[in-house]
């Protein structure tokens, strides 16, 4: 990671803030040149540090008011097993993520639904029936706060 700068974090920052920023503003946010800063972000991006660019869905606005996430052990840990259950899991439209965690719990699984009824329904009826989960926790989230912050880890 030595091979960008304090620039290229606050690149890499704004872009994380808003992946829309033009160039001409992107430039005069981090104080270059906009042909420098193109050149940075495409350097950037050429070597991996940047991936792509998303939007952020409303989810409320879709109907999907409730978002929870769900801790989710299993009884047996083979390769196939973990692998196989992931691809499960991402198998249904009201997951948004899956993580592979260490610790005591094998995934968290964030999800986006219509209200608490239909979150209980989805838990049950997708994962508490699967004879390979041994257990569940279930928790609402109440509000999303995202640091859009980034600094160098070698501070």
């Amino acid at each position: 990671m030595s091979d960008i700068d304090q620039i290229d974090f606050e690149i890499i920052a704004a872009l994380r803030n808003n992946a829309r920023i033009t160039n001409k503003d992107l430039a005069q946010k981090v104080d270059l040149a906009p042909s420098s800063c193109l050149e940075r972000v495409r350097y950037l991006r050429a070597r991996g540090y940047i991936r792509d660019a998303h939007m952020e869905v409303n989810l409320a606005a879709l109907g999907l008011g409730l978002q929870a996430m769900v801790a989710i052990r299993l009884a047996q840990h083979s390769r196939v097993g973990l692998e196989a259950f992931q691809s499960y899991v991402l198998s249904f439209s009201e997951v948004l993520q899956v993580y592979h965690l260490s610790g005591a719990n094998d995934f968290m699984v964030h999800i986006a639904v219509k209200d608490a009824e239909t979150l209980r329904d989805f838990v049950l009826d997708s994962f508490a029936e699967r004879p390979e989960v041994a257990h569940i926790e279930t928790a609402i989230i109440y509000q999303e706060v995202k640091n859009w912050q980034l600094a160098p880890s070698d501070k």
